[in-house]
């Protein structure tokens, strides 16, 4: 039998008006951070920090950095979690800035490969300085066939890492566990004589040095074959204090031929990597 108004017996009438669904700003914490832990971390720090003062505690905070973390770095999450920083640290997101930046195994070096912006590279040059050029043939460890190429006398580009900028922080880089990797790659210019230098050097928060490699230059001839060499070397056992890495190339063609004939640097590389043993 219905009863009045159409519904059967004993069903309630419709609640003229439904709840409306809870936004994220009502979703208690613990939910909350499951959303935002596959948020892009570079959104979470640029836009969802902004949004209210409790999800500004949570981006800064070190609970939802470790989902991230356990998520994007599988197997590098138990060491690292070992190195965090104190979880009083005043400085904001130090574990989010490292999830956004990914600092580990990638070529930290910017604009490594001839590309002709030399912006990154700080240079100082007799001669006629370096010039960017496609590479006469292809190269071996060229990801793009561009190379910076040096002129007579001493031509110098340095580029200098702050290791805490791309990600890193010092409760890490004093643990022991990473090693940093540098390597150089070349090859000779038919018909010139010249030589190379590559310089490297692991810098305190003063600039002071700790740690230093440069092989003696390296001279190359006049040759019909164009040849590719490799500089390259691993620094491990770090000194507690390792804050900056200062990278130089000096090159001079020292036939003193005008403009750019000296030889092809194509590509060069400073790699962190964490040390498993």
């Amino acid at each position: 039998m219905w009863a009045s108004g159409g519904l059967p017996a004993g069903v309630p009438a419709p609640d003229p008006k439904p709840k409306e669904a809870l936004g994220l700003g009502q979703l208690p914490t613990e939910l909350l951070e499951m959303v935002l832990v596959h948020v892009p971390p570079h959104t979470l720090l640029g836009h969802c920090r902004q949004v209210c003062r409790r999800w500004r505690d949570l981006v800064d905070g070190q609970h939802l950095w470790l989902s991230v973390l356990a998520r994007d770095h599988a197997a590098l999450s138990p060491i690292l979690r070992t190195y965090l920083p104190p979880a009083d640290d005043p400085r904001p997101c130090v574990l989010g800035r490292f999830c956004e930046r990914r600092p580990i195994g990638r070529n930290l070096l910017q604009k490594p490969k001839g590309e002709e912006d030399f912006l990154k590279w700080p240079v100082l040059s007799g001669g006629d300085t370096w010039a960017a050029e496609e590479n006469g043939e292809d190269s071996p460890r060229a990801c793009m066939q561009t190379s910076f190429l040096s002129s007579y006398r001493w031509c110098q580009k340095k580029q200098v890492l702050n290791l805490e900028e791309e990600g890193f922080w010092p409760e890490l880089l004093d643990s022991g566990k990473l090693e940093i990797c540098v390597s150089a790659w070349w090859t000779d210019r038919q018909y010139t004589n010249s030589l190379y230098r590559l310089i490297v050097q692991l810098l305190d928060a003063n600039q002071a040095v700790l740690h230093h490699y440069s092989p003696l230059p390296f001279p190359i001839q006049q040759c019909r074959n164009s040849f590719s060499f490799e500089a390259s070397h691993v620094f491990s056992n770090l000194k507690k204090g390792v804050r900056f890495v200062s990278l130089e190339h000096w090159v001079p063609d020292i036939d003193f031929w005008p403009e750019q004939y000296g030889f092809y640097l194509f590509n060069s590389s400073v790699i962190v990597r964490v040390r498993l043993s």
